[in-house]
């Protein structure tokens, strides 16, 4: 028996990256997993993935930063597999740019999704949650949020506000039973960050990271993991970050 047996979970921004490898993670500890993103066909393929391996997994399109499409897709989880016991709150839409170059639809999509995402995501699981008796959540911050560069106001923003956002739902939903925590990632080496940094900038961001490397999907993905499950049980409201001490290190 695995540690997440009879537990069922949704994994928000699924499809590919980070949500991927934390539904997949999730299921191999034995969780029934509900991935959702944005188009239904991202998150099916992503499901199959999982499902082709031996594991238990639903795939649903919906926008997190619509609260009826969230409604919708805990209901089909509660529908599907009788309840809901972990939420992460994964999905994030981002564009680095210039402060004087931010455009309303950037901000508006950027807020919708990252911040109104979680949330839509806990107004729609609470009830679910409160039903079994409590459950966790994960919210996915950034060290974005704590160490901030160049033309990143608004994903600076949005991180650090998923930061007060998981410690103010945690004293709010604690007497419910319900566990919130973040995970605050330093650089991952997800396909998408491979794709926007240069071999260059990578090995710079390994060799000022005290433990001498990037993270990996993997890393990300066992901490949401030790969160999600009872291994935690008296933790809440904290924002574990995961990023090889480089949040301590100073860099010149």
């Amino acid at each position: 028996m695995t540690e997440l047996s009879n537990k069922i979970a949704l994994v928000t921004g699924a499809s590919r990256g980070l949500g991927r490898a934390i539904a997949t993670t999730l299921a191999e500890a034995g969780a029934s997993v509900v991935l959702v993103d944005l188009k239904d066909a991202w998150a099916q393929t992503a499901a199959e993935g999982i499902t082709a391996t031996g594991g238990t997994a639903m795939g649903i399109g919906a926008d997190v930063s619509d609260r009826a499409a969230m409604q919708r897709a805990v209901a089909r989880c509660v529908e599907t597999f009788g309840g809901l016991d972990i939420l992460v709150n994964n999905a994030m839409w981002n564009r680095y740019e210039p402060i004087e170059q931010i455009e309303p639809d950037v901000l508006s999509r950027m807020v919708g999704v990252g911040m109104a995402g979680i949330v839509w995501g806990l107004q729609a699981a609470v009830p679910a949650m409160r039903a079994r008796g409590g459950g966790s959540v994960v919210n996915i911050g950034s060290m974005a949020g704590r160490i901030a560069s160049a033309n990143t106001l608004l994903y600076s923003g949005v991180k650090a506000a998923v930061d007060g956002m998981t410690r103010a739902a945690s004293v709010e939903l604690g007497p419910q039973g319900i566990r919130v925590n973040a995970v605050a990632p330093s650089t991952i080496a997800t396909d998408a960050v491979r794709a926007m940094l240069d071999a260059e900038t990578l090995a710079a961001r390994a060799a000022s990271t005290p433990l001498g490397r990037i993270g990996t999907e993997a890393d990300i993905a066992q901490a949401v993991l030790w969160l999600a499950s009872e291994r935690s049980g008296f933790v809440t409201g904290q924002s574990l970050a995961v990023d090889g001490g480089i949040g301590h290190a100073f860099r010149r």
